[in-house]
């Protein structure tokens, strides 16, 4: 069989070297695109005049038929015609015939696989950005539900300071709110129409590129034809945006994984979202959440694919573009997938409140709200840090906390502590004196969650 280019050619291309060319293994996932941008060209050439109106019609009529039949799995694609591209207009070629030749009037493969990567981009932004903004939901739920419940903060994996759960989860929540924007902003970027570019340098035929990008729900047209065939960057954002999405849930499962050890003992993972072991019995471990931490190097191996393919090549188009599509659908694949299998892992899973008001209370997290105090008594900061930092080693010398002091054991470090100094230092007044924006207390957290809720419903209006 001929190739729909072979013309200048006198002999087929090497076996194996047809293998290794095509991409039809894996663009095929573009059938969609391909064919509803076709239309949309179809339709605009016939418009223009550049081909008959009645075999506009009739390619329209075909492709739609080729939609239909591939997607009731009627349709076997051949690697012998290389890509989606030519595998769709060798089918409409079959079915109908000399008009199916006309299509490609006007336009390269080059401008037709960038508007189908275009749009394929575009729908998968969308469709991350929903799965964000459910897992968003689920943490601004389990944020109301624990305003009150105390949990020790570290830094350096160490006890530093009492917060809640609610501000925990709100600090992530804010993480992938911040996610959902560079999404936003990939998609945006990806909203350009460039077919019209032809190979490199438009064509003759006069095409109403405005049009088609109508047709195609497209925001605007490409200004530069050099540029709209031979650059990715709208999916290297993509692929930059997913890694940082999966550099927070990496993070995220990090915690749960460390917490549903038994040294910590602060959650239960829901057994839809563990697995146990095959010889220790009562073992139950966080596997999805390891798995998605695993997966994110996945993730950060498709950037960095991408960049390497791009970083050296001279314009216009060249065929190591064809390396993009791989790792591009793979990474999304994969966080679309970590993003869903998470939602429902963190939506099931139980914190232990008991033993979070336990922990935070042991590690002297409140020996800042107790040099806080004899500021506010009038002694300087590091004279206060000085006298609390006498007062932990000691502590320890007992085993005991601050609060577990005397107060005549406390004024033998400073006579500024009086009575009041217990009311000061509890767990509960840490966190509800921290009533800046931005803090644990109840009236900042809810602040925190009134505004996710604001930008989440924004989304919804769009």
């Amino acid at each position: 069989m001929a190739k729909l280019w072979g013309g200048r050619f006198s002999k087929n291309t090497d076996a194996f070297a047809e293998g290794f060319h095509s991409s039809i293994s894996f663009d095929s996932r573009l059938y969609k695109e391909d064919i509803t941008g076709s239309i949309a060209h179809a339709k605009m050439l016939g418009k223009q005049g550049i081909i008959e109106a009645h075999e506009a019609e009739k390619i329209v009529q075909g492709l739609e038929g080729i939609l239909a039949d591939i997607e009731a799995g009627k349709v076997h694609f051949s690697p012998h015609d290389e890509d989606i591209h030519m595998n769709i207009e060798r089918l409409l070629i079959d079915r109908i015939g000399d008009a199916g030749k006309r299509l490609h009037t006007g336009r390269s493969r080059n401008d037709q696989v960038a508007l189908d990567f275009r749009m394929y981009m575009k729908k998968e932004n969308t469709a991350v950005i929903r799965e964000i903004a459910n897992l968003i939901q689920v943490l601004l739920q389990i944020a109301r539900e624990n305003l009150d419940t105390i949990i020790p903060a570290y830094t350096h994996l160490q006890k530093a300071q009492p917060s809640t759960l609610a501000h925990y989860m709100m600090a992530y929540a804010q993480m992938f709110s911040r996610d959902i924007e560079r999404f936003q902003a990939a998609y945006g970027h990806a909203d350009s129409m460039p077919l019209g570019s032809g190979a490199l340098c438009t064509t003759t035929y006069p095409l109403d590129r405005e049009y088609v990008a109508q047709q195609l729900g497209f925001h605007e047209i490409t200004p530069n034809s050099l540029d709209a065939v031979s650059d990715r960057d709208f999916a290297l954002e993509f692929l930059s945006a997913a890694s940082i999405c999966m550099m927070h849930l990496s993070r995220f499962c990090e915690e749960m994984i460390l917490w549903s050890s038994g040294e910590f003992a602060f959650v239960s993972m829901d057994d839809a979202f563990s697995t146990g072991s095959s010889i220790m019995p009562q073992k139950k471990n966080p596997d999805m959440a390891e798995l998605i931490r695993g997966k994110t190097g996945r993730v950060y191996g498709s950037l960095m694919t991408l960049l390497t393919v791009m970083k050296g090549l001279p314009l216009a188009y060249n065929k190591d573009m064809q390396e993009d599509k791989e790792c591009t659908f793979d990474a999304a694949d994969t966080l679309l997938s970590c993003l869903k299998v998470f939602t429902g892992m963190i939506r099931t899973a139980v914190f232990k409140k008991e033993n979070l008001y336990a922990t935070a209370g042991k590690g002297f997290t409140n020996a800042t709200d107790a040099a806080d105090y004899l500021v506010k008594k009038g002694m300087p900061f590091r004279d206060a840090h000085a006298v609390l930092g006498r007062i932990v080693v000691y502590c320890e010398g007992k085993g005991q906390g601050i609060s577990d002091l005397t107060l005549e054991e406390l004024k033998e470090f400073s006579d500024v502590f009086e009575e009041d100094v217990y009311e000061n230092v509890s767990l509960e007044a840490c966190v509800s004196k921290r009533t800046l924006p931005g803090g644990p207390a109840r009236e900042s957290v809810l602040a925190h969650i009134h505004s996710l809720e604001k930008f989440l419903s924004g989304l919804d209006a769009e």
